[in-house]
């Protein structure tokens, strides 16, 4: 098994298991209950930034050029919270993300 598949392959209990603010936290909430949780999930591309002059000049076709290199893997976020890194794939004619790396839990704790 590569390390791609195996990244895919983790639940949200060994997320959230792996994190410090768990140990302790188990007790008074079980795993069901986070995983009906409802959470916002979202894939960056990339950033810039522009002078609000700049932004009132764009139209149909402006082409906006952002921070990240082709190629780079794009952000994985849960509220916000960059978890994971990916690439685009299509999956029956819908985009998809094929994980490629999960960020080890104390990275995404000292994010919160």
């Amino acid at each position: 098994m590569s390390d791609e598949e195996e990244v895919a392959d983790v639940s949200l209990e060994q997320l959230v298991e792996d994190s410090p603010q768990a140990k302790g936290f188990d007790a008074m909430v079980s795993a069901d209950v986070l995983q009906s949780v409802p959470v916002t999930l979202s894939v960056e591309v990339g950033r810039t930034r522009l002078k609000i002059r700049d932004l009132l000049r764009l139209k149909q076709g402006s082409v906006i050029e952002l921070e990240r290199n082709a190629g780079e893997p794009l952000d994985l976020l849960v509220n916000n919270t960059v978890v994971a890194q990916g690439e685009v794939v299509l999956v029956n004619d819908r985009y998809g993300v094929r994980l490629t790396r999960i960020l080890p839990s104390e990275d995404r704790v000292e994010k919160l």
